[in-house]
């Protein structure tokens, strides 16, 4: 079934790191690649490490559009960093070290620094961000409101980052623990509306535990700029086809959402505690392990509740015309396995953590038009080589992104 054009637009902003090609260890350079790209005709946006880059797409109506558009920036940003000797990687935390990072030049990312220290500098995580239409921001926050039980099985689904600076971790996905440092991060509370978010937000940034509105890092906001609401929950998917399931599986978690707040059915409420246990669980386990049911308390296999999570919005993933493909999408992750899985199978394959770096490189470029590095051609899996000495072990800023239509649901 093809997708609907009466479906809400979407968009997405994807967050990178910038690695040397040779030894797999993070680059301060998303200025000079920023600068490249721009002579490109490409806008990306520095993130709060200097070995982060942001890109994001324009509005987009179908999964075919948001694919081409994520494989063209996936494209023009490994080009800008190649220019610079660099090389772009789709990893939730980096890999490789060093541990301690500079803070992009940025004078907001500065005073991050100045406020919260040693947590700017050990930043480099990367997520995914996707905006779905909504009608105002009354409606996102009844998004948000909606979500919430099932945010734990798209952390899950997306886990990316088990490995950092050498060792596994023990967890799927890395990031979303260290994530969890700073304020107003994880799942949103509960709100009436949009006049009770900006109170609390104004509460926050008045008694300093954040600087503005843009330090709101809960996994479903109302976008500050856009008619949207974003969901940013998720690691930065290995993958563009990734992406797009992921979006899809967002849109239709959005329509869902707003048909039954339009509806008058009450959002589900899954206690805090209930909800944080289902959280761990699924930053823990991925979508290998178990997962934690936030309406039962009961574990089960995380596969389970993603296929729960899609069967609980089938009527709006019919109407959009993406079932097919977000049902492929969910079978291919199973059996293929998951970014946090490839990674370690990537590292138990060849022993040293640059190999890990490597072989993600390449699946960021995968379905990807790419020159190169400069100095040969692509490194491969065993081609790293840790500086001498080592063993081999080892938020957010503006995007410029066109707002998206309204939606028609």
């Amino acid at each position: 079934m093809s997708e609907r054009s009466n479906s809400p637009t979407i968009g997405v902003e994807e967050e990178f790191l910038l690695v040397d090609p040779r030894t797999g260890r993070l680059r301060m350079e998303n200025a000079a690649v920023g600068a490249e790209a721009k002579r490109m005709g490409i806008d990306l946006q520095p993130e709060l490490g200097a070995c982060q880059v942001e890109t994001a797409t324009g509005v987009c109506r179908s999964g075919d559009d948001l694919l081409r558009e994520l494989i063209s920036l996936r494209s023009g940003l490994a080009e800008a960093a190649r220019r610079r000797e660099c090389r772009p990687v789709a990893v939730g935390v980096p890999v490789a070290g060093p541990s301690v990072q500079e803070v992009s030049d940025v004078p907001r990312y500065q005073a991050m620094e100045r406020q919260f220290g040693i947590l700017a500098r050990q930043h480099g995580i990367c997520g995914c961000h996707v905006h779905v239409a909504v009608p105002d921001r009354d409606a996102a926050i009844q998004v948000g409101n909606r979500l919430r039980p099932w945010l734990p099985s798209l952390l899950a689904l997306t886990a990316n980052s088990p490995i950092h600076y050498g060792a596994d971790t023990g967890c799927a996905s890395w990031r979303s623990i260290l994530w969890r440092r700073w304020p107003a991060t994880g799942p949103p509370p509960v709100f009436a509306d949009a006049h009770e978010y900006d109170r609390v937000v104004m509460s926050m940034i008045d008694c300093g535990a954040i600087l503005d509105e843009r330090m709101v890092y809960w996994d479903v906001r109302p976008s500050g700029r856009y008619p949207t609401v974003e969901i940013r929950v998720s690691d930065v998917p290995a993958t563009a086809d990734e992406t797009v399931m992921l979006a899809q599986l967002v849109q239709g978690l959005v329509v869902t959402a707003l048909r039954d707040a339009v509806e008058g059915r009450p959002a589900t409420e899954v206690p805090g505690p209930q909800l944080e246990a289902a959280y761990w669980r699924a930053a823990h386990d991925g979508l290998e392990g178990l997962g934690v049911d936030p309406f039962s308390t009961r574990c089960v296999p995380a596969r389970v509740l993603v296929e729960k999570m899609i069967e609980s919005i089938e009527d709006a993933l019919e109407e959009n015309g993406t079932r097919t493909a977000v049902v492929a999408g969910l079978r291919k992750r199973i059996a293929e396995g998951s970014g946090a899985r490839r990674q370690r199978e990537a590292l138990r394959r060849a022993c040293t953590v640059t190999d890990v770096v490597v072989d993600a490189a390449e699946r960021t470029m995968q379905g990807c038009s790419v020159a190169p590095p400069i100095g040969g051609s692509a490194p491969r899996v065993g081609e790293f080589a840790p500086p001498v000495g080592e063993s081999g072990g080892e938020p957010v800023g503006s995007i410029e992104m066109p707002a998206p239509a309204p939606p028609t649901v």
